[in-house]
């Protein structure tokens, strides 16, 4: 399902999408359930359990919210994610009937307490995986600059002025989520292994990041519309990847004009027990390689930055920031030019 945000939500709908959306929302417990997919994403089984009905029926209150656009279903391996829809004008008519409802209604409170039950219990899991993962995690961290100072770079790199949408690939734990929540008015993380969706998950709850979604993907196929992103970064992923020229292209692909992308990862390094203990397929990326990918996407490298360990520590890793602007437009204080390019 592609992700678009704020392409139509405020376009008007036609008579027949109208009936259609307000057929499928007028019902009590698919008002519960648009309540409940405003504040989260959950799953049949999440519904299941908040509001002590069947599988079967849940499925087919959902199937009909999302037939008529209120509500997205995200597949993710054998499950599926479902949200209340943020992109479009059905999306909106929704938000616009959860707004309208009494926050004091005791099943709909009954409801929200049951949601935070559900939440806990999804934090209490990503807490497990990520702690039987935290020594090997751990390990990694102590061989280059500490996290928050390539925080700060990442910052420094991206600077202070908001943003409309954030996409971050490979998001992990969804710490670049977390970390530009405060520029972006709507993100969206995509990560192939669903165990860290489901870290990512409970630490943007946890930290009350609700202007963000986490999707499962594939960062050389991704399931978002051209040129629809203000900033993309893929933050430690490449090393991981086959192919990350092919992974940047992709990316490429999804900053808008005037956008930009942002790739953080080791310099190149020779700790050849990355490839056997953490899956690493890359020891590290020179600048000239990245630069090339970036320009050969059709982008200009604005930034590069080498944050090395620091002297006397046990650090072997470098880690480089590599900032990237599509040309088509050039931002010049409040005004954007459009720039002539060639096809």
């Amino acid at each position: 399902m592609d992700w678009s945000p704020n392409l139509t939500k405020d376009a008007p709908l036609a008579l027949d999408p109208l009936v259609a959306c307000l057929k499928a929302a007028g019902e009590p417990s698919r008002l519960r359930i648009l309540a409940l997919l405003a504040a989260s994403d959950l799953t049949v089984k999440d519904l299941t359990a908040i509001l002590g009905q069947s599988q079967p029926r849940i499925s087919r209150h959902l199937k009909l919210l999302v037939e008529a656009g209120v509500v997205r279903r995200y597949p993710e391996g054998a499950w599926a994610y479902y949200r209340l829809a943020e992109d479009d004008a059905a999306g909106a008519l929704g938000a616009t009937l959860v707004q309208r409802l009494d926050t004091a209604d005791s099943v709909l409170s009954r409801d929200r307490q049951r949601l935070e039950a559900v939440k806990r219990a999804h934090a209490e899991t990503a807490a497990s995986y990520f702690a039987a993962n935290a020594a090997s995690w751990d390990r990694l961290r102590s061989l280059h600059v500490p996290e928050d100072a390539v925080e700060a770079a990442i910052r420094r790199a991206v600077g202070t002025r908001p943003f409309g949408s954030f996409l971050d690939l490979g998001t992990g734990t969804g710490r670049m989520l977390e970390l530009f929540a405060d520029l972006y008015e709507r993100g969206v993380g995509i990560d192939a292994s669903q165990p860290m969706l489901a870290v990512a998950r409970a630490n943007l709850d946890n930290n009350g990041v609700t202007n963000v979604q986490v999707r499962h993907g594939d960062v050389y196929a991704l399931a978002v519309p051209h040129g629809s992103f203000d900033v993309v970064a893929i933050h430690q992923v490449l090393h991981f990847l086959e192919d990350p020229a092919r992974a940047v292209a992709e990316a490429a692909r999804a900053v808008r004009p005037g956008g930009r992308l942002l790739v953080v990862d080791f310099a190149p390094h020779d700790l050849e027990f990355l490839r056997a203990e953490h899956a690493h397929r890359r020891l590290g990326f020179s600048h000239e390689q990245v630069e090339g990918w970036l320009r050969s996407a059709g982008l200009d490298v604005v930034r590069i930055e080498d944050l090395a360990p620091p002297a006397g520590s046990d650090g072997q890793l470098t880690v480089t920031l590599w900032l990237a602007r599509d040309p088509r437009f050039e931002v010049a204080g409040d005004k954007t030019r459009r720039l002539e390019t060639t096809a």
